[in-house]
């Protein structure tokens, strides 16, 4: 899509030499890797934080050098995608499984900029939320959750008869909740024990969003 395309140019205008970038993961994120990659070649020292193997792979693919938060604990930058974007600038997260390392590299970073093509903004939040699920505490979660009346979807593999497993070797799931008129709340909810990770990212955590139109990029923020 051309839209994402555009919002990824604009974010391409945010990096400046020499920055330490946190990369999100998805489609989105990938056009603006492809570009990364041109201004590397072009002579950008930069570095990327990948908050997915499927990212990691891509930079080093593109010729990108990558770091980590124990050499880098506080990128200049990250930039991420989001599967919906409220009013209020709260996202939901976690399409791809990566919600987990997703969340920390945003905190770790000084902004956190989210790019996103129109189709991904809703008055409210309303899918379900993606958690992520130490494999000991799967039981309990599940009962704890539909105790909250919300019902628990384990992410199935396509074509294999198991959940998804993270990188980081835990189950994902999917919180239904309905409609989410309180993100903030809700997000904090869902820290059960056993959770490692949920897919609420507060509109705390915002700096700016990034919406790729066909013929350029709106620039929201806060």
């Amino acid at each position: 899509m051309i839209e994402k395309v555009r919002c990824a140019e604009k974010a391409l205008e945010l990096i400046q030499d020499g920055m330490i970038v946190g990369l999100g993961s998805g489609t989105t994120v990938k056009e603006f890797i492809r570009l990364l990659s041109e201004r590397v070649r072009e002579g950008m020292d930069i570095r990327v934080i990948p908050t997915s193997i499927d990212t990691h792979i891509l930079a080093v693919d593109y010729g990108i050098g990558v770091t980590d938060l124990l050499e880098h604990p506080e990128p200049e930058i990250c930039i991420d995608g989001a599967d919906q974007i409220d009013r209020e600038f709260n996202l939901i997260k976690g399409g791809g499984g990566a919600l987990t390392r997703e969340k920390i590299v945003a905190s770790a970073s000084k902004k956190f900029i989210v790019i996103a093509d129109e189709s991904k903004l809703v008055e409210k939040l309303n899918m379900p939320v993606p958690i992520e699920i130490l494999p000991f505490s799967l039981g309990f979660v599940k009962k704890r959750i539909e105790e909250m009346g919300f019902k628990l979807n384990l992410r199935e593999d396509r074509g294999k008869l198991r959940p998804v497993i993270s990188d980081n070797g835990n189950i994902i799931a999917d919180v239904d909740a309905g409609l989410i008129n309180e993100p903030d709340k809700f997000e904090k909810t869902l820290k059960i024990p056993g959770v490692i990770e949920n897919g609420i990212f507060p509109a705390e955590m915002v700096d700016a969003v990034l919406i790729g139109k066909k013929d350029g990029a709106a620039v929201l923020r806060r």
